[in-house]
């Protein structure tokens, strides 16, 4: 019911799938995502057949232990609704060619994992919305079919289906994040101000103030419905009031960072890069480099194509006294093709592509392939920190 945020450029054909999160198994696939259960649904599912156990009996007296063994299928009837409202988040997200990785069910629900963020505030929207749409869709059908089942526990199912559903429906556009709503609301306010992190900012605070009036909930039974509150209620408050602070806070942080990401640009990071041979002695290879004022080297084959970058924590390591018997080659990393970046990249594009094959110097070129300059990690982190170059 609530969607992540996850960075991905939503376009990849060839992705690593992402390691399968402790705790939970696979079930299926829809829309190729995986279907994941949390070992915690079991929990969940556990209490609502105890709860609805009572009601079973009264429905269809006699059952003896089976009422708990309808009671856990009234259980796996619901979370199917649920992962129907997820995998309709999923079938909107890929319409727009963002990758799902997966699908989990929870103790409070599901969540659709979208390796992308939406780039336009229509997509965010549709994306959001349609979940709560599909859960209200399911309660109204669920509603309707109530007067046409017979009685017993067919029609127990229908009518807790109908209230679950219409219930999670409604609750989801509540205009906060975690929850879809909060999703629809950072859409209206990207829309209107332009600012896809200004539309985070205000949903996340949405969620903060609908996280603190559900740990009040219990305290407002009895002066509004005349009920006692019981220590589950607080229980359930406190839960779900964490749930939603805590995901409010690490969206509302999410976009804080996103919004510095932007003045990360892979040219103006860039250091002067002087090229030299492959077995050309280090310390002529260090020389060279200081009169030409570089602040990296690079390492060359005859016919002048690059070959390796010098890893600048390798040749500070290599003291000075043997660096005229040591190739320049030797404390160089081979350019593996994810070594080589385009020196245009910027934001998330260039945190995203670092983040896919992690070192400390990449080689920076242009687009017809000539060499623009090296990019030292070191210096990319110094710039998101403090801001400027």
């Amino acid at each position: 019911m609530a969607d992540p945020d996850h960075p991905g450029d939503g376009r990849a054909t060839d992705r690593t799938p992402a390691p399968r999160p402790p705790g939970t198994f696979k079930v299926g696939t829809i829309a190729g995502a995986d279907v994941l259960v949390s070992s915690s649904w079991f929990i969940v599912a556990a209490l609502i057949a105890v709860v609805i156990a009572p009601r079973v009996e009264q429905v269809e007296p006699g059952l003896g232990a089976l009422k708990y063994v309808a009671g856990f299928a009234f259980a796996v009837v619901l979370y199917l609704s649920v992962l129907l409202h997820e995998a309709s988040h999923a079938v909107m997200a890929q319409r727009y060619g963002y990758p799902i990785s997966s699908i989990t069910l929870h103790f409070l629900g599901g969540m659709t994992a979208i390796e992308a963020e939406t780039t336009k505030p229509k997509q965010e929207f549709a994306i959001a919305v349609v979940g709560p749409l599909t859960s209200l869709a399911v309660g109204a059908a669920a509603f309707g079919l109530w007067f046409v089942v017979p009685d017993g526990l067919l029609r127990l199912a229908v009518e807790g289906l109908a209230a679950a559903n219409l219930l999670v429906g409604v609750l989801n556009l509540v205009p906060g994040l975690p929850l879809d709503g909060g999703r629809v609301l950072k859409s209206a306010v990207w829309g209107a101000t332009g600012d896809p992190h200004r539309g985070t900012i205000a949903a996340g605070w949405g969620g903060r103030v609908t996280a603190v009036l559900v740990l009040l909930w219990p305290l407002a039974l009895e002066p509004l419905l005349g009920l006692q509150p019981e220590l589950l209620d607080f229980l359930l408050a406190f839960v779900v009031g964490l749930f939603l602070w805590t995901g409010a806070t690490a969206a509302m942080t999410s976009a804080r960072v996103r919004r510095r990401l932007p003045n990360l640009v892979a040219r103006d990071l860039a250091r002067r890069a002087l090229a030299v041979p492959e077995d050309l002695p280090l310390s002529e290879g260090v020389r060279r480099a200081q009169e030409a004022h570089a602040g990296s080297l690079l390492t060359v084959t005859s016919a002048g194509v690059p070959v390796g970058v010098v890893n600048e924590a390798a040749l500070l390591a290599t003291p000075e006294d043997r660096r005229p018997w040591v190739a320049t080659s030797t404390v160089a990393r081979t350019l593996e093709p994810g070594l080589r970046l385009s020196a245009d990249l910027a934001g998330e594009e260039l945190v995203r592509a670092i983040g896919q094959t992690p070192a400390t110097e990449y080689l920076l070129v242009e687009d017809d392939g000539e060499v623009y300059g090296v990019l030292v990690t070191a210096d990319v982190d110094h710039a998101f920190r403090h801001g400027r170059h």
